[in-house]
């Protein structure tokens, strides 16, 4: 299975291509951008597409963050999904930008609780736990750092993530082992495409996984009364 995977959910705009089997990506490019994901996607896509044999006529799927993340950076990832899934006549299937994280952590023979952390502002975080053996300890949820401590238990705690920093110093002063393992602003793109290649498409379907309510809002007071 041939996967193209997309990325525009947080702080970087991301493709790849991969060959289920593969140690490593086909090819790949990634942007550090905490906006205009909408100007460089489809560009970059052209330019990680046209580097492998056969172009868009050789995928067999297409893979996208699905969040949480950016309103924006959402849309136009899953819209470019769909467009090029329903252009090839390939299945498109959404991953969680938590579990992306969380995947790298869970190869590796490491102890502990494997956490994925990401700053949503405010004092929360958006987070995903899992224990050893795969039971969920938190499922994608939007919470302060205080409260998920107190859900994480005693540890020790595996944090990736750009809020691992600021959830260990949070674990450590309530009495919580935590070890922070890296703190990419974006998840690994090659892991967004091995999640993609196993994912159902009946199950994972590449819907927005937003967390929270968009922090604008109609002001209801300020409406005009229909005549």
């Amino acid at each position: 299975m041939r996967v193209l995977a997309i990325d525009t959910a947080l702080g970087a705009c991301s493709a790849c291509i991969w060959q289920a089997g593969d140690a490593e990506p086909l090819t790949a490019e990634s942007l550090p951008m905490e906006r205009g994901h909408a100007e460089a996607l489809l560009p970059l896509i052209d330019r990680v597409v046209a580097q492998v044999e056969g172009g868009f006529e050789s995928l067999d799927r297409v893979a996208v963050t699905v969040g949480p993340g950016s309103y924006t950076g959402l849309r136009v990832g899953i819209s470019a999904a769909r467009g090029i899934g329903l252009a090839a006549g390939i299945p498109v299937v959404g991953v969680a930008t938590l579990s992306a994280f969380l995947a790298p952590l869970m190869v590796k023979e490491r102890r502990g609780l494997f956490t994925a952390a990401l700053d949503a502002k405010h004092g929360h975080i958006y987070i995903q736990a899992i224990a050893p053996g795969g039971r969920t300890i938190i499922p994608p949820s939007l919470m302060t750092y205080r409260d998920a401590v107190r859900v994480l238990g005693s540890g020790p705690l595996l944090i990736s993530g750009s809020a691992a920093a600021a959830l260990a110093a949070e674990a450590r002063m309530q009495g919580v082992e935590a070890h922070v393992t890296d703190m990419p602003q974006a998840p690994d793109i090659a892991w967004v495409a091995r999640l993609g290649a196993i994912a159902d498409p009946n199950q994972a379907l590449p819907k927005p996984l937003y967390l929270r309510d968009p922090d604008a809002k109609p002001q209801d007071g300020a409406r005009i009364a229909r005549q």
